[in-house]
């Protein structure tokens, strides 16, 4: 999302959810939950957030996830098609492929406190995919994959804290961490309970299927 993801803040506002679990995006939630601009204050002429039509609630819904995961529009559509030529659920298609991304494996592990930076890790190849090393963020992992933190990695002092981080950490049910070894595995796709976001996928079908 590039200069975007400087912003988390303003676009949880604008959203109306944390669109990030940084400390500072929550905190900014938590003291202006309302949309940013005059239009947005309750104290603006609009009086805090207007109603939105059909097509703006389902514009919001894919804006929410795009931000979240940080997806540009072309991929994000790409990935849309792609939802919609696999056998199922549309939605519940393009919802494993956001959460099946390396990028976000890494988050949902508990390497990494945010998504943002799960995807800054991965581009400076601080992982390895069963063995070999993988510096794209949006690398489409599979059920046995293995992710590990690579060996000349491990002391980097993004992870000095990763043991005290994990004890208070649950991770999904489709992925299982061993912290002795740093790494992570993909013991099923995600299901169920496991694709609930702040988004809803099914909005977002409609809007491209329009």
């Amino acid at each position: 999302m590039g200069k975007t993801l400087k912003k988390m803040g303003k676009m949880s506002r604008r959203e109306g959810v944390a669109l990030s679990t940084g400390v500072k995006v929550l905190k900014v939630m938590q003291k202006r939950p309302y949309a940013p601009g005059v239009h947005g204050s309750p104290k603006g002429p609009k009086g805090g957030r207007s109603r939105l039509s059909v097509y703006g609630t389902q514009l919001r819904e894919k804006q929410k996830a795009k931000r979240i995961y940080g997806i540009m529009e072309k991929q994000f559509r790409n990935y849309f098609k792609k939802a919609t030529s696999m056998q199922g659920n549309s939605a519940d298609n393009m919802s494993r492929i956001l959460e099946m991304r390396l990028d976000n494996v890494v988050f949902r592990l508990g390497f990494a406190k945010t998504r943002p930076q799960a995807r800054q890790m991965v581009s400076h190849a601080m992982f390895t995919v069963n063995g070999d090393k993988v510096d794209i963020a949006s690398y489409n992992v599979s059920v046995d994959d293995e992710i590990a933190v690579r060996d000349n990695k491990k002391g980097k002092k993004l992870f000095e804290d990763l043991e005290k981080r994990m004890s208070g950490y649950n991770v999904p049910g489709w992925l299982h961490m061993d912290l002795a070894t740093m790494s992570g595995k993909v013991v099923s796709i995600p299901e169920g309970e496991d694709l609930k976001e702040v988004y809803d996928p099914k909005l977002i079908v409609e809007f491209y299927s329009r």
